[in-house]
């Protein structure tokens, strides 16, 4: 019986040229693959103790089959040492460090003992030793003598990508590897490495290992020919190089032949290790195509730890278009039938549900939910098919795994790419519907950072009843509702939800009976309320902010300012003239109108109070029935944005056109001022900066005023207005520039400047300052935009999309490379942050312990409240 070993240790070293040779299963002498017949050549690249990969042949070494065998090591013997590429840069600090005659590291017996308690310190609290060897070598280098023999020390140049040159001689590899053999080993120590795993001269090879066939099988292509991989390739060049190295060097070639060729062998084994060095032209195929080699298959995105080990495809996911489904739960995410039919989910048959599982057999794989396959306590795997449905069915017995469809009910992952939180990969619960996309409730967007217009999503099934269990309890949507960032909901309301609920609950909004049943039918658990009173005809009628109080939980209470409260001062309270002071007493709204600051993702108040005071499967319902209360909402007011929603008034015009011109005739006097002489310039800047700060101003202003115009005869009965003053989408910004004054175009946050030699277009005098001549566009989008403007405004569009293209590249390797730094530390039970070697980074999280997620989000005036209640609850 094998006992279980627990790793003590592992040290990093390198491999001497013997332990290559004792690895290796066998010695390639020659570069050919295969014979005529199609059998691997005796010690060539392909050789059967190197492992196998065709159907019907046997390892030599281990005797597995194709599959079976993980492959075993070859290797070269090579005729003179080569440098070893990715030490180059050890190299040449170990060359600047030691002596040339006698090898001894340029330091006093007293300092390297110091130096040799300090590394071995280090290593026994598992810290880096870097920068104590680099100190090392800095204070040999100091050294103009040896303190040893005497001898007079050279200036070592190195010359990318490997050319030691000392004395206007180069080095050869030879002559390096002659050095490095006699450092003695103490010295090796001090230059922190273990002289028994890791000697400086086998950073030169004599020795190049072969990997196995597994790790660069050739592939047979449809004309019958093999065509190898590039590992393969490079090897062959390896040996062929070696070959003719050795025989002109039997031959007694001259001295300028051999270099020149040992230069090629370099230049092979190099690119071998690595084919993307700075300064060595990559091998490439005969297409133009770079060689894959040893080193591009491990670093990078596409390569082993990122690709293949870190992330990677898997089993049991489906991938598709998302569409919006309002009628879904936030909970929930349609699944189309022909993924739900595919992916499964693992049973296991107990003599409890035999005859349920029996049912989903019958059903085989072709009617929906089935069973794709099943697994007998032996192991062996059955397809289920219409033919032998029945017969596997009967024969179902506990201990036996049937793998069935996916069905409505079922718990799965589902993420959008970039996924740049945790709340970008929650769980959901199917329901499967027809058609081809996966469907989505609008509100669950934000966290997903998804829109309908095009993006695809994942979907994972997890196949163990732990992963079910972690999905359940930590990963739910109505879970995720509070974000950890900042600690209020970044799920709610988007969009129509946010103009909805506005449309709803804004003035006195009165509702007949008919529309009061319309608005609640898809919330069955709400009873109609007592009407809010009777209109001149006798006839019921109830208001928005009644209706909207019905999915509020009794004993709410909360204040707060909605998102286009004026702040007036005093604040009338409750009797807001622009009902936008919100009061909620015992779930019932007092005063105020429903907006994005109520209900909104990112912003919503209550949203945040209901999960913080009655729980998240409460706050997820609200989130439920607001959706659903704002859809009916939308569709009873009417809601449409067209063209004529930004028409204003002649006078309108008139007003708008007068600020403008009143705005030209004041940069044309900044302008004027400036070319006298008369202009101040501002504290700390010269006077063309004055001007043109002056100038944006002015220009600013002026376009802000004319939106004031506009604003004021658009008013809130208008759909753009809704939409801005709610916070469901855009701002009157957008509406000023589609009605009223585009503004001015900057690059930089400068007006535009660039162009030809003292304008910016060929239609501009020279030297010209005016508003026009550098990128203001006088016309609204509605009105249309003259030639120039539209070309300024082209420039000034440019660098918003170029930005965008920058930070989000430059964003995404930044968080990369944080979540790497940061990736092993650990908030303890005791509160303290450390890291996996134990060593505390913080004493307290964040250094104030204070978890974002549980902060108060809402008004602070009620977190009192909160906290009696929450000590009441506790019984404290």
């Amino acid at each position: 019986m094998t006992v279980p070993k627990r790793i003590g240790k592992i040290s990093f070293g390198l491999i001497s040229p013997q332990e290559f040779r004792r690895m290796s299963v066998v010695k390639i002498i020659t570069a050919d693959t295969y014979d005529d017949d199609g059998f691997p050549i005796e010690m060539g690249l392909m050789d059967p103790r190197l492992g196998v990969i065709d159907p019907g042949l046997r390892c030599r070494s281990c005797g597995g089959r194709p599959g079976e065998c993980p492959g075993h090591f070859g290797h070269i013997d090579l005729i003179a040492p080569v440098i070893h590429v990715g030490f180059a840069k050890l190299i040449r600090k170990i060359l600047r460090g030691i002596c040339r005659e006698c090898s001894r590291l340029m330091l006093l017996d007293g300092e390297k003992r110091m130096y040799i308690d300090q590394i071995e310190t280090l290593v026994r609290l598992g810290q880096t030793t870097d920068d104590i060897v680099n100190k090392v070598f800095a204070e040999a280098r100091k050294h103009k003598v040896c303190p040893y023999c005497s001898a007079p020390q050279q200036e070592i140049k190195f010359e990318r990508p490997l050319a030691y040159v000392e004395e206007g001689h180069k080095l050869t590899a030879s002559d390096i590897r002659d050095r490095f053999e006699k450092i003695p080993d103490e010295d090796v120590k001090v230059m922190g490495m273990n002289p028994d795993t890791a000697r400086p001269e086998w950073m030169l090879l004599t020795v190049l290992p072969v990997p196995p066939v597994t790790m660069r099988p050739s592939i047979t292509l449809e004309s019958g020919q093999r065509s190898e991989d590039d590992l393969t390739h490079k090897l062959v060049d390896i040996i062929r190089i070696n070959q003719r190295f050795q025989e002109n060097r039997e031959a007694g070639a001259p001295q300028l032949i051999i270099e020149d060729l040992w230069e090629l062998l370099q230049y092979h084994i190099t690119t071998f290790l690595d084919n993307t060095v700075s300064g060595v032209p990559p091998a490439r195929h005969r297409s133009g195509r770079p060689l894959k080699t040893l080193s591009q298959r491990l670093k990078g995105k596409e390569g082993r730890f990122r690709g293949s080990l870190s992330g990677k495809r898997v089993n049991f996911s489906a991938r598709t278009v998302i569409s919006p489904d309002p009628n879904l739960s936030i909970n929930e995410v349609g699944v189309p039938l022909e993924i739900a039919m595919e992916l499964s989910v693992p049973l296991v048959v107990s003599p409890r549900n035999i005859e349920v599982m029996r049912d989903f057999v019958r059903r085989g794989s072709d009617k929906h939910p089935g069973v794709n396959y099943i697994t007998r306590a032996d192991g062996r795997r059955v397809k289920v098919t219409e033919r032998n449905a029945e017969e596997v069915a009967e024969q179902l017995e506990p201990g036996w795994r049937i793998d069935r469809q996916l069905m409505d009910g079922d718990i799965v992952l589902f993420n959008r790419q970039p996924s740049l939180h945790r709340m970008s990969i929650m769980s959901h619960r199917v329901i499967v519907m027809p058609h081809k996309t996966f469907r989505l409730n609008p509100a669950v967007c934000p966290p997903y950072n998804a829109d309908f217009d095009g993006d695809e999503m994942n979907l994972h099934v997890p196949q163990t009843e732990e992963a079910r269990a972690e999905a359940e309890i930590l990963m739910r949507v109505q879970e995720n509702i509070l974000s950890p960032r900042f600690g209020g909901p970044i799920i709610g309301g988007i969009h129509d939800y946010v103009t909805g609920n506005f449309l709803l609950t804004h003035g006195e909004r009165r509702i007949n009976k008919l529309e009061v049943m319309d608005v609640l039918k898809k919330l069955h658990h709400i009873e109609i309320p007592e009407p809010a009173g009777w209109d001149e005809a006798g006839a019921p009628y109830w208001t928005g902010k009644q209706i909207f109080s019905l999915i509020l939980p009794k004993g709410l209470n909360l204040e707060f300012k909605a998102s286009f409260c004026k702040n007036c001062d005093p604040c009338k309270r409750e009797g807001c003239d622009d009902d936008a002071y919100v009061a909620i007493r015992d779930g019932e709204i007092i005063c105020g109108t429903i907006d994005a600051a109520a209900v909104g993702a990112f912003k919503g108040k209550i949203t945040d109070r209901v999960i913080k005071e009655y729980g998240p499967t409460v706050g997820a319902g609200f989130i439920d029935g607001m959706t659903q209360m704002a859809i009916r909402g939308i569709m009873l007011a009417g809601f449409s944005f067209g063209i004529d929603d930004e028409d204003i008034p002649k006078e309108a015009v008139d007003q708008i056109e007068d600020v403008l011109n009143a705005a030209r005739e004041n940069v044309r006097k900044l302008i004027d001022a400036y070319k006298a002489g008369e202009l101040e310039p501002l504290p700390g800047r010269t006077l063309d900066e004055t001007l043109e700060m002056r100038i944006m101003q002015t220009l600013g202003k002026a376009r802000d005023n004319t939106g004031s115009i506009a604003g004021r005869y658009l008013g809130i009965d208008n759909s753009g207005v809704v939409m801005a003053v709610s916070g469901a989408r855009g701002s009157m910004l957008n509406l000023t520039q589609m009605a009223a004054c585009v503004g001015q175009q900057s690059v930089r946050g400068e007006r535009i400047r660039r162009g030809y030699e003292g304008r910016t277009l060929p239609h501009f005098r020279r030297g010209d300052l005016g508003a026009e001549a550098h990128g203001f566009v006088h016309s609204s989008y509605k009105e249309g935009l003259n030639p120039t403007e539209f070309f300024f405004h082209a420039i000034g569009g440019r660098e918003g999309l170029v930005d965008t293209a920058i930070r989000t590249s430059q964003s995404g390797y930044l968080q990369r490379r944080l979540i790497n730094a940061l990736q092993d530390l650990e908030v303890q039970y005791d509160g303290t942050v450390k890291e996996t070697r134990g060593i505390i980074v913080q004493f307290s999280y964040g250094e104030d312990g204070v978890d974002a997620s549980k902060r108060d989000y809402a008004s602070p005036e009620n977190v009192h409240r909160i906290v009696q209640r929450v000590l009441r609850k506790e019984g404290a």
